[in-house]
């Protein structure tokens, strides 16, 4: 997938006057937030399980080597076939190589953003394989032009049940329902065929787990087992190597806040384990099992100041929740990963230089924090990436000025007092009767859309010292 997170303000302007999505958008608070905040309560102590899900993640990810190997050699005995891409070009390229040594014609995919980063479906259609999207979010999307799913787990989040409709009667050629179930039975009876007639079937891994050598596939549709189990004489798994975890014992603590901070379930609809190929005597299953665990720039996060994303469990809570996100979507981003994980995963991906507005996407205001629920630090990191910006003199000249004559200020007491002092004062004329600043020089991105209240006349301190 092509980055473009260099147009994130131009796009996000774009997206807060688009009315419909506003509204689209609202779902998220009606349907994920306030079922999050319902499901957690079910669990006798959230915090423990919380506390007990990162250890294992970190566990994993701090031996990631170790564990790795073990998952080979595992995934190997059971007659899997493990392969490692070290960029997503080279993942790509292996899966374009199964195709071609399997002789595969079509091949049907569930849900995977890792999929996204390798641009595979391009890859496969270049070699005259046919690829088609079985999750409904996903398969929506690729009927309108191939579009760039807006979130992990609700892709066509920022439709309207309106939209899809018109969609469905424009490709389909079929008349025009607008009733959900009848809906959806019509998309079931598109993607039937595709199933029975596929040649391979190409999962994401939500994570692998190395004591078995298996895949955990977790969907509310189903779609993942139809891709696996049925017709596909070929499965194959790609997947992040950063989602390996030791146990089954581990998955099922992860599997504990995994659907309850991403829907609000209990339990997702689906949750599959995968471990091998068909073997005699079984009833179903793929004749030949690949996995592609892919490193695209995981590695370099690996023992530095981001090494905690990688613990990341792809649930969404943090954009279900971030204000930034719930006005402006995910396509803003302008990459795989929207929200404030992808406001640290794609500058740690793609560098930094190349999605300079994503770490500056975010109020800070540490919602991220709170609801993840393996307390990976999104703030702080942001504020990292910040920090490395200006290190870097990435950041505008002004920006950078400014702050400089602030810190000048800030590191001598008696000329901060006297610069703020007048300050608030020449704001609080500024105001007039009013008590509001209708235009302030640079600080036009504020006042460009709203009007500042004026201050009191007196600073911090003055207002604190009458105060006592």
């Amino acid at each position: 997938m092509q980055v473009q997170s260099m147009h994130f303000k131009a796009r996000s302007g774009q997206k807060l006057a688009d009315q419909r999505l506003q509204q689209n958008l609202k779902k998220l608070s009606s349907k994920f937030v306030s079922g999050r905040a319902s499901a957690i309560t079910e669990l006798d102590d959230f915090e423990g399980t919380r506390d007990a899900a990162i250890e294992r993640r970190m566990r994993a990810i701090e031996n990631l080597d170790v564990w790795l190997d073990t998952f080979e050699k595992e995934a190997t005995r059971r007659g899997a076939t493990v392969l490692y891409a070290e960029t997503a070009e080279d993942a790509s390229r292996l899966v374009v190589e199964i195709a071609k040594k399997h002789q595969v014609r079509k091949a049907i995919k569930s849900k995977s953003m890792v999929s996204e980063e390798m641009a595979l479906n391009k890859a496969l259609e270049a070699t005259g394989v046919q690829v088609v999207e079985t999750d409904l979010g996903e398969y929506i999307l690729q009927i309108n032009n191939n579009e760039a799913p807006s979130h992990i787990i609700a892709p066509v989040v920022h439709k309207d049940k309106e939209e899809i409709s018109d969609l469905f009667a424009r490709v389909h050629q079929r008349p025009r329902l607008t009733d959900i179930p009848e809906m959806t039975h019509e998309a079931r009876e598109m993607l039937r065929p595709q199933f029975l007639s596929a040649d391979m079937g190409i999962t994401g891994g939500n994570f692998i787990i190395a004591e078995t050598g298996s895949v955990a596939v977790v969907t509310n549709e189903g779609n993942e087992g139809m891709c696996t189990v049925m017709p596909p004489k070929v499965h194959v798994v790609v997947t992040g190597i950063e989602k390996v975890l030791p146990t089954l014992e581990d998955f099922a603590t992860v599997m504990r806040l995994l659907p309850r901070s991403a829907t609000g379930q209990s339990i997702s609809n689906y949750v599959s384990l995968l471990t091998g190929p068909k073997r005699p005597g079984d009833l179903d299953g793929p004749e030949a099992m690949y996995f592609v665990l892919v490193d695209a720039g995981r590695t370099s996060l690996v023992g530095s100041e981001f090494q905690d994303m990688l613990r990341c469990i792809r649930c969404g809570a943090c954009m279900n929740h971030c204000p930034v996100y719930q006005k402006i979507g995910g396509h803003s981003y302008g990459w795989v990963y929207p929200g404030p994980m992808g406001s640290v995963l794609t500058p740690s991906y793609v560098g930094v230089e190349n999605a300079l507005d994503l770490p500056q996407a975010s109020t800070l205001c540490g919602e991220c924090h709170v609801v993840c629920p393996v307390k990976i630090p999104l703030p702080d990191l942001l504020r990292k990436l910040r920090e490395k910006q200006v290190e870097k003199h990435l950041r505008p000249a002004s920006e950078r000025l400014g702050l400089a004559a602030w810190a000048f200020l800030a590191k001598r007491p008696t000329l901060y007092r006297l610069a703020t002092g007048m300050g608030v004062r020449i704001l609080r004329a500024m105001g007039g009767s009013r008590k509001l600043i209708a235009k302030l020089p640079f600080g036009g991105g504020w006042t460009d859309y709203r009007d500042m209240p004026a201050p009191t006349g007196k600073t911090f301190r003055e207002l604190y010292r009458q105060r006592k």
